[in-house]
């Protein structure tokens, strides 16, 4: 009906041009093409105004009532650009509507070109449901949820249905088949498909996994070696997962290998109490030996330790002389040694540590001897769990404890150096008898 009243308006429209056209003098062939071009540049200019009306005036309107709005959703209309895609509609539909117009005595070419107007109109519908899209992600990413579970994977799954079903029906457009026919041949392809989008099925089925186990958030700290990523995940999408490295290089790999692979998430240090400091002294086996009176009266000054060997020493002492201990051998009974004391200094000096964490796990502990003497060690929770001040905590604990072994009588075990060689070298031309 409208295409009916278009062209009996273009057979109006278009003898009153032509005719006025023929009163000046042109041609009634020439009038025809003219009045053709006419109407052209009538309708090209109805469409600018059609875009002019919709974008600076309706759409700028919709934008300023929006931003006055204290409602913070109706913003994504405009950050996801929901609004100037619908507004591409306006120009095509001036196009679909009037073209007829111009092209009346062409119904073929007519058709032609509103069939390729219609396909345009349903690749604008196609966008403008993909930016729906983004906005209901975004209004997802502004609630506290997103913070532990990514929806992005499904998202750009939703898009490749969208967009999925926007080829098959211009392709039903296109070559007038019902879109039940292209549905049953990729049926048909189904492999082809399957073995072309391998990853991205592989990738949602992982998305899925990872959502429903909670196993990867969006800010997480994460160590794959195999994939030298070590540091934030800073993005998971459909086929690929990115992590900012703590050298601030990214790295990307897809989204099943956090499944098909193992990996280390950070996560539970984070929203715990703590975080783990454990690290080892090597003490020279050579070093450790029974405590003299002079050492222990040396250890009696030392603050942290005055209780410890005075109650030692008693407990000791009482159980050496209820067992008849002789004690002119050292050997016999119980005695207190170096190490023993170093050890419980160690774990007194960390239990005054106002940054140690005294409920959660805490050992001070002597670990299988090696070739490199024998490990002590230390196995608490710093109480700050930021990556600088924790190191810089775990230094301060190490300096100390290194300072004071030898006040012990104790040496931490080095490899030997060139000038420990070099030294040997020397003592050995020293030895040797001099000539006169």
């Amino acid at each position: 009906m409208l295409t009916n009243n278009y062209i009996s308006m273009d057979k109006t429209l278009g003898l009153y041009i032509q005719e006025h056209l023929v009163k000046w003098g042109i041609s009634a062939e020439n009038a025809l093409i003219f009045k053709v071009f006419i109407v052209l540049l009538l309708i090209l200019l109805l469409a600018y105004l059609a875009n002019f009306i919709t974008r600076r005036i309706l759409l700028a309107y919709i934008k300023r009532l929006i931003r006055k709005s204290q409602n913070q959703w109706d913003d994504l209309l405009i950050e996801k650009g929901v609004l100037r895609r619908l507004a591409n509609f306006a120009p095509v539909l001036v196009f679909y509507f009037t073209i007829p117009q111009t092209l009346a005595n062409m119904p073929k070419l007519v058709a032609g070109i509103q069939k390729g107007l219609e396909v345009i109109m349903l690749l604008l519908g196609v966008f403008v449901v993909d930016a729906v899209i983004n906005l209901l992600h975004g209004a997802y990413q502004r609630i506290p949820m997103s913070r532990e579970k990514s929806i992005k994977g499904y998202i750009q799954v939703l898009k490749i249905l969208v967009y999925l079903i926007g080829f098959i029906l211009v392709l039903s457009l296109l070559l007038g088949e019902s879109p039940l026919v292209f549905l049953g041949g990729l049926s048909a392809m189904a492999a082809v498909l399957m073995f072309v989008f391998k990853d991205t099925i592989l990738g949602f089925v992982a998305g899925i996994q990872l959502s429903a186990n909670n196993m990867v958030r969006i800010g997480d700290w994460i160590e794959m070696p195999g994939k030298n990523a070590d540091g934030t995940v800073i993005e998971i999408t459909l086929n690929t997962v990115k992590v900012q490295n703590w050298d601030k290089t990214i790295s990307q790999f897809p989204t099943y290998a956090l499944v098909s692979e193992s990996f280390i998430n950070w996560r539970g240090m984070e929203e715990s109490e703590g975080r783990r400091i454990k690290r080892s002294v090597y003490i020279d086996l050579k070093s450790v030996k029974f405590c003299t009176p002079e050492m222990l009266e040396k250890f009696r000054k030392v603050q942290i330790l005055h209780e410890y060997i005075d109650k030692k020493e008693k407990e000791l002492n009482s159980y050496n002389e209820t067992h008849g201990i002789d004690n002119s051998i050292l050997m016999n009974g119980r005695r207190q040694t170096n190490l023993g004391v170093f050890r419980h200094y160690v774990t007194e000096y960390l239990k005054r540590h106002p940054k140690i964490h005294n409920e959660m796990t805490f050992l001070v502990r002597h670990l299988q001897p090696t070739e490199r003497g024998i490990p002590i060690e230390i196995f608490v929770f710093s109480r700050e769990k930021s990556w600088p001040v924790y190191e810089s905590i775990q230094a301060d604990i190490f300096d100390h404890i290194l300072a004071v072994v030898p006040e012990f009588g104790l040496r931490v075990f080095q490899n030997p150096t060139g000038d420990d060689f070099r030294m040997i070298g020397v003592k050995d031309a020293a030895s040797l008898p001099q000539k006169e």
